[in-house]
């Protein structure tokens, strides 16, 4: 099976790593989260750079998280991979029952935040699932395959964008489906593929260069998943490059492919190879500081780690809908905005490491190994 399968060797140990990189993400994606959906906004002679650095830059970090999360599923599915064929066993059923489970969280989420989703709405969970789903017949690709894969995605971005005259710039009512300006045929289908906040065209690279990421992890070279990252940097760099060198004319695949816009619905694939490139940066640095000093079980990322889904699911009902009826939505000043944030995440901390003490029990993660071992 190419290089897919390690070598042999007795069951390793949990790499903490990997869960502290979760950690790392979850609070990236409820700091961003957080501070859009609190903060009542720009009052009149405010500017952002200027009186709201922090929370802008709070911001800006987050918009990885999703992308992180992506990344680290393609990961996981691809160590799960390796441990089975280790012991003999075939890992296919249990990577399509977690995609279904996976995709079925992503549509209780979309049923539990109606302000924000739809059930056309496709979000990072359903972009998980659905890699879950597919990687019984990615794990059979040589790995050169799977990285010309993940390019064939981005390269193919423009040009599908292009070819359903996806708009220049994607609101939440369009991405759910919702919006007088929505296409009325294959809406879904749409939204999925190419409009939605995270389609398969562009995302869908993150998790096949996760799953290459994964066999690195489980041959332990790490040092090839930094060179994977000097390597998408480099793409996107030429991407750089031919939007400042070739005229593109707006709306055409090759301004699609190389424009850098923020917010990035719908992405370019220029943006997001640089993004992949940062992901796996930081993928390189988590694993090789485990690898030198070992992470502990008890490290607050690594316990944020371990409820990494149960927290997504949780913070985005409770911020995005439970905040509206009582009049918090979007009605607090950014110093009390950051309170709630920070307070947020504290208990958030404190109750992990409280509930790893019955390893999770009745959390989201429990009932994805319940469903799907």
């Amino acid at each position: 099976m190419s290089e897919a399968a390690p070598d042999p060797s007795p069951a390793r140990k949990r790499l903490l790593g990997l869960d502290a990189l979760r950690g790392i993400a979850v609070f990236l994606m409820i700091e961003q989260h957080l501070g859009v959906w609190l903060w009542r906004g720009l009052q009149p002679g405010e500017s952002m750079v200027r009186d709201h650095l922090p929370l802008l830059v709070f911001n800006a970090l987050g918009g990885g998280a999703a992308p992180a999360f992506v990344t680290l599923a393609g990961i996981g599915s691809s160590l799960l991979v390796s441990s089975r064929l280790r012991r003999g066993q075939d890992p296919d059923l249990t990577l399509v029952r977690r995609g279904l489970v996976v995709l079925g969280f992503g549509y209780l989420l979309s049923f539990m935040t109606p302000s924000w989703f739809s059930a056309q709405s496709w979000f990072v969970l359903h972009l998980m699932g659905l890699g879950m789903l597919t990687t019984p017949v990615l794990r059979r690709l040589p790995t050169a395959a799977l990285l010309g894969l993940a390019l064939a995605v981005l390269a193919a971005t423009g040009f599908v964008q292009h070819a359903l005259s996806t708009p220049l710039s994607l609101d939440n009512p369009y991405m759910a489906g919702r919006s007088p300006q929505s296409p009325e045929a294959w809406t879904g289908l749409r939204i999925a593929v190419a409009e939605g906040q995270f389609p398969i065209f562009p995302w869908f690279s993150f998790y096949i260069a996760g799953i290459a990421c994964g066999r690195f992890v489980a041959a332990d070279k790490l040092g090839r998943i930094g060179a994977l990252a000097g390597a998408a940097a480099a793409v996107g760099l030429v991407g750089v490059a031919a939007s400042r060198l070739v005229p593109a004319i707006p709306g055409s695949p090759l301004w699609r492919t190389t424009r850098l816009n923020v917010p990035f619905f719908p992405a370019s694939p220029t943006l997001v190879v640089l993004l992949l490139a940062a992901v796996l940066a930081g993928i390189w640095l988590v694993m090789a500081w485990d690898r030198k000093r070992a992470l502990a079980p008890s490290n607050v990322l690594v316990t944020l780690g371990r409820a990494s889904l149960t927290l997504l699911l949780l913070h985005v009902w409770l911020f995005r809908e439970a905040t509206r009826p009582i009049g918090v939505w979007q009605a607090l000043e950014v110093r009390t905005a950051l309170t709630v944030l920070l307070g947020f995440v504290l208990v958030a901390a404190l109750a992990s490491r409280l509930w790893q003490r019955v390893d999770y029990r009745y959390g989201a993660e429990w009932l994805l190994r319940k469903l799907a071992p």
